[in-house]
């Protein structure tokens, strides 16, 4: 890809390993294979950790990144607003912290699971036995920040250890039961991959115990890639993951979302769809000056 004979420059941001729990290797091979298949067509890519992107206060036309910093995602977003194309956007990654992540999912019609959003120096209201209690103020980057319990006693020792790392605030989500399923996917392109999470290599902290092994209750592919799209479209989040349970009847209910995941099952399929996604972006921009 050329423009006045010259490549069209592309940075990178790769993700901090603090925000890669059990996944630093994951996430630097999707990020590293994404540049490569964005090198096979044209482009010259140049890769920043994301705290060096920022202390070298790199400017650029077009990046990609898996950006977690909150000091990163500022940047990109001063970007964004003078004109930069970034995937994922840095207002995208935002929509995925847990409080906003929520709200924004329930007022899109996404289905989801029966949700409250409590400040953690309060008292415990919700009395929806068993249920998750997950940190809304960022994503979840230790097991402490999502932890089932089956009681009032359970929900207030959760809190009180929230307080205690000053979180201010949590997302309490009932518990559904049923075959707990991942997803990848890529946003206008033909990939979407699914699976049943029985491999730990594929587990950021082994919670997915708790819903046991699928059952293998009726799983509609293609409505779960269509929640999952719109999903996507309400986050601003074109390369995406998440989880969604389905129950006896096969009614899906989508119970996290996140920003550019590790891909770590379906990497080497995955790759090239992102880069594709990122490479017609730029075209479609340049296009249109």
């Amino acid at each position: 890809m050329q423009k006045n004979g010259k490549k069209i420059r592309v940075v990178g941001v790769s993700r901090g390993n603090e925000f890669s729990p059990n996944h630093v290797g994951n996430d630097a091979a999707i990020f590293r294979e994404t540049a490569e298949e964005l090198a096979k067509r044209g482009c010259e890519v140049t890769l920043f950790p994301e705290k060096e992107f920022v202390a070298q206060h790199i400017q650029a036309d077009f990046i990609f990144d898996m950006a977690r910093d909150r000091a990163t995602i500022s940047r990109l977003k001063e970007l964004e607003e003078n004109g930069a194309l970034v995937v994922n956007s840095g207002f995208g990654i935002d929509n995925c912290v847990r409080r906003e992540m929520t709200e924004r999912l329930i007022a899109s019609g996404v289905p989801h699971p029966e949700s409250f959003i409590i400040p953690t120096g309060g008292e415990f209201t919700p009395d929806i036995y068993p249920c998750w209690i997950k940190r809304g103020d960022s994503h979840a980057m230790v097991k402490e920040d999502v932890v089932y319990v089956e009681c009032r006693e359970e929900a207030e020792v959760v809190m009180a250890d929230f307080r205690a790392r000053h979180i201010p605030v949590a997302v309490v989500n009932e518990h559904l039961v049923g075959d707990l399923v991942k997803f990848y996917g890529v946003q206008h392109t033909d990939f979407f991959y699914a699976f049943y999470p029985t491999e730990q290599s594929h587990s950021k902290f082994g919670l997915e115990a708790i819903n046991g092994e699928a059952r293998g209750f009726p799983l509609d592919l293609d409505k779960l890639k269509a929640y999952a799209n719109r999903a996507a479209e309400a986050l601003n989040v074109p390369i995406y993951g998440g989880d969604c349970v389905v129950s006896s009847a096969g009614e899906i209910r989508i119970i996290d979302f996140n920003d550019w995941p590790s891909f770590a099952r379906c990497r080497r399929e995955a790759a090239p769809k992102i880069a594709e996604c990122i490479y017609n972006r730029i075209i479609s921009k340049l296009n249109s000056k």
